[in-house]
């Protein structure tokens, strides 16, 4: 076949045909007696392998070599493909979510566009007081997106509170916020929620509902002392639970104490704390834990419970019962 005809059939320029020859890549077997290149039916093979391994990324120079050296083997050469692959990608994802942001920001001219970018390089910046005054910025040039994600990745404590501040004000960035919920590392998780306790509204809400059954106990309490300040009764068994565990109980015993608003309301909570306490598996510093608990809660039940609780075997738990009757003037 002839050049023109090699072309078309591969889908290859004559002009690269001659270039792959000029490289030593394909050669054709003859030349007719006019002196035109004349390619084999092995020769367009060779055309189409050298096409295949350019698709894979590989240079000119990696597909002679592995095309024309017997001892090659192609592992190696392939995990660097995989691996500039990799690199690439994430370099243009990264592109690509810098121009959302800048998108999002909706500018109208250039120098919108330049403030936006400065804020963002400034929000990934290695000096903790730029990132702060980057968070301080107006919410309408820093992007909600780029905020969110910044606060799921800040360890230092003030830059941290600054973003949050600014989330709060922003209303927006819940759906990261929610994918930090999930996030296998355990500081991310607790970023997500410490940020979604200070945002407002009904989707932040939402989501920390939802984390009342997250597997992590750091997300759950802090969803359940977020959710018991605002009066909602859904946080009752995960605040019990935290006093159980010790676990930031005494802030969990000031949320009970608030949720107890009514009689229903306190009837139910004292009742959890008493069977808490009765339940064969709780252990003594526990049961102290629910008996001081019981102190915040009004009605009958916990009267009830404490004047019961006077008799326990355990002396620490009586005595704290006797002093809660009396400070309610029941003993």
């Amino acid at each position: 076949m002839l050049i023109g005809e090699v072309a078309r059939r591969s889908g290859v320029s004559a002009r690269m045909l001659r270039h792959y020859e000029s490289l030593g890549l394909v050669r054709p077997s003859g030349r007719t007696g006019s002196g035109y290149r004349e390619y084999s039916g092995e020769d367009v093979r060779r055309i189409f392998h050298i096409e295949s391994l350019r698709a894979m990324g590989l240079s000119l120079r990696e597909i002679g070599r592995a095309l024309d050296d017997p001892g090659f083997t192609p592992a190696d050469l392939v995990d660097d493909l995989i691996h500039r692959t990799r690199e690439r990608i994430a370099a243009e994802t990264e592109l690509l979510i810098r121009l959302d942001r800048v998108h999002a920001t909706d500018p109208a001219g250039w120098e919108d566009v330049l403030q936006v970018l400065a804020l963002l390089r400034a929000l990934g910046s290695t000096s903790a007081g730029t990132r702060q005054r980057a968070a301080l910025a107006s919410v309408d040039e820093v992007p909600v997106e780029a905020l969110a994600q910044a606060a799921l990745g800040e360890g230092d404590p003030y830059v941290a509170g600054a973003l949050r501040w600014a989330l709060s004000r922003s209303g927006g960035g819940a759906v990261l916020l929610a994918e930090g919920l999930g996030s296998p590392v355990a500081a991310v998780r607790e970023r997500a929620v410490r940020a979604l306790a200070e945002m407002p509204g009904r989707e932040a809400a939402t989501l920390l509902r939802d984390a009342l059954v997250s597997p992590d106990a750091v997300v759950r309490g802090r969803a359940a002392l977020t959710l018991g300040a605002r009066g909602e009764a859904a946080a009752i068994p995960v605040l019990v639970d935290m006093i159980v565990a010790g676990s930031n109980d005494t802030d969990a015993a000031d949320a009970l104490s608030v949720l107890a608003g009514d009689d229903a309301a306190a009837d139910r909570i004292a009742s959890l704390l008493v069977g808490r306490i009765g339940d064969g598996t709780t252990g003594q510093p526990a049961r102290g834990r629910l008996t001081q608990a019981l102190a915040g809660i009004p009605g009958a039940t916990a009267s009830r419970a404490l004047a019961d609780l006077v008799g326990d075997a355990d002396r620490a738990v009586a005595l704290t019962a006797a002093y809660l009757l009396r400070l309610r003037g029941d003993g």
